[in-house]
């Protein structure tokens, strides 16, 4: 009878050639060559993106939820997404569901839409600034939205991107190491997808929302309000790895306790205003300021009182709006002011389920998701949700013009809203397919090492 050790040497034999058949030779080099360590640092410490080893290994600058979403700015990508003012009446059923689940625990305020008359009126009886209402827009402060930074603090945050007119921006917050929250247009994101991923891809700044065509929000019905956010909730969702944002701001500053409400129940998202207004939306315009009027606010701002902190409000919309921003920075860090993104200021996380543009994502889902449910869709999600819902793509939203434009009450005008359209298709969903493949490819890796692992321990144990 063979004796142990010789069982041991045949199997570990066994093995090994297991191994080697199964996986593609190696040239070996017979050359004699010293085994000196060479102390110096290699030139790079990672393989070129055409490697095979790159595929497997690569931890990407955003982590996801480990869903394979389509990448941005592909046809795949916008298929889905309404090319202008989103259809009310083609929402996904989860979104209508979380809506109509919080109405009737009597979280929305039944406060009807005020009609848009220079600034949005309400029908007789509703005060705007009274506490029913209480209007962002009469400067009314509804206690769960956010107006002011902590003392010392600027609230960095940008609107109406993403625009060519970002690019500067983008690579300025980026050459001096600072991130700020920008609050995007769902149309623009459709429109400047390569913009949009500078600045969650290269800066890993925080994205919030701003809707989808930068309407005047309180002027909406209910459930256009959940378009509006919805949709921009979205296309965000689904371009940044499964991430879900927690701020919106209200174009114009226009929103009340029911926008407010809708935003909070249904998506999670709180509200962010502002406590300073540069006005730089309207340089150039008829009646508009001038780049020297905003200059001269911002060195106001920037050499006064450091109480309350700054929340101001500034745009991404032309070169001077960027301009400005860009020549005050030095005279920010001059005196003193802790310059962070609005979520670094409200001690949190820009996202409900990440703590950042490059940490961990946990899935969840944009409303309350029914598993048996066909008509919603495929990727909207809302921290509310069941992991692992079962559901399906939702139909597009009708392709329909109409966007507020100009403003009667010295806020904002957006950029571009509206203008761009994509091509609408029936389902939103990428595929998954690209990630099995690559799932698979760790497995035989990983398997094959395992094998050599094995051998490796019984020789050590034969010759012990």
């Amino acid at each position: 009878m063979p004796s142990l050790r010789s069982f041991l040497l045949l199997a570990a034999t066994a093995l090994l050639s297991t191994s080697a058949t199964s996986a593609t030779a190696l040239p070996h080099d017979h050359h004699d060559h010293e085994h000196t360590v060479n102390k110096r640092l290699p030139g790079t410490w990672y393989h070129p993106e055409d490697h095979p080893a790159y595929k497997l290994f690569r931890r990407d600058a955003a982590q996801t939820d480990g869903v394979v979403y389509a990448a941005v700015g592909t046809p795949e990508w916008s298929a889905g997404y309404p090319p202008a003012k989103p259809d009310p009446n083609a929402l996904p059923k989860a979104w209508v569901d979380a809506y109509n689940a919080a109405l009737s625990a009597g979280k929305i305020p039944k406060i009807p839409p005020s009609t848009l008359n220079g600034n949005p009126v309400y029908p007789q009886g509703f005060d705007p600034n009274g506490d029913v209402v209480c209007s962002a827009t009469y400067k009314c402060r509804n206690n769960n939205d956010i107006w002011d930074a902590p003392d010392g603090v600027w609230g960095a945050s940008f609107d109406d991107g993403p625009l060519d007119t970002s690019v500067p921006l983008y690579q300025f917050l980026k050459q001096n190491d600072v991130h700020a929250t920008h609050f995007m247009i769902g149309v623009n994101i459709l429109g400047y997808p390569e913009e949009f991923k500078m600045a969650f891809e290269d800066n890993q700044d925080d994205i919030a929302v701003h809707t989808w065509t930068h309407p005047y929000m309180t002027t909406k019905t209910d459930l256009e309000v959940v378009g509006e956010l919805g949709w921009t909730m979205e296309i965000i969702h689904n371009s940044t790895g499964g991430r879900l944002p927690k701020y919106w701001r209200p174009p114009y500053g226009d929103s009340d306790n029911r926008v407010s409400a809708i935003a909070k129940e249904v998506f999670g998202l709180t509200t962010v205003i502002w406590n300073q207004d540069t006005e730089d939306w309207s340089i150039g315009q008829p009646g508009g300021t001038t780049r020297d009027k905003v200059d001269a606010s911002l060195k106001q701002w920037i050499t006064g009182p450091k109480s309350p902190g700054l929340i101001i409000l500034e745009h991404e919309l032309t070169n001077n709006t960027v301009g400005a921003f860009i020549q005050a920075f030095p005279l920010i860090q001059q005196n003193g002011w802790k310059f962070v993104s609005i979520a670094q200021l409200d001690g949190g996380s820009p996202y409900s389920n990440s703590p950042s543009s490059t940490g961990a994502v946990t899935p969840g889902q944009v409303a309350v998701l029914d598993g048996s449910d066909d008509s919603s869709s495929s990727n909207s999600s809302s921290s509310s949700a069941p992991a692992g819902s079962s559901t399906s793509s939702a139909p597009a939203s009708s392709a329909s013009s109409g966007t507020s434009s100009g403003s009667a009450n010295g806020n904002k005008a957006a950029g571009n809203n509206g203008s761009q359209s994509s091509s609408s298709s029936s389902s939103a969903h990428p595929s998954s397919t690209g990630g099995a493949s690559q799932g698979n490819s760790a497995s035989t890796v990983l398997g094959s090492g395992a094998l050599t692992c094995l051998s490796a321990f019984l020789a050590a144990l034969i010759l012990s």
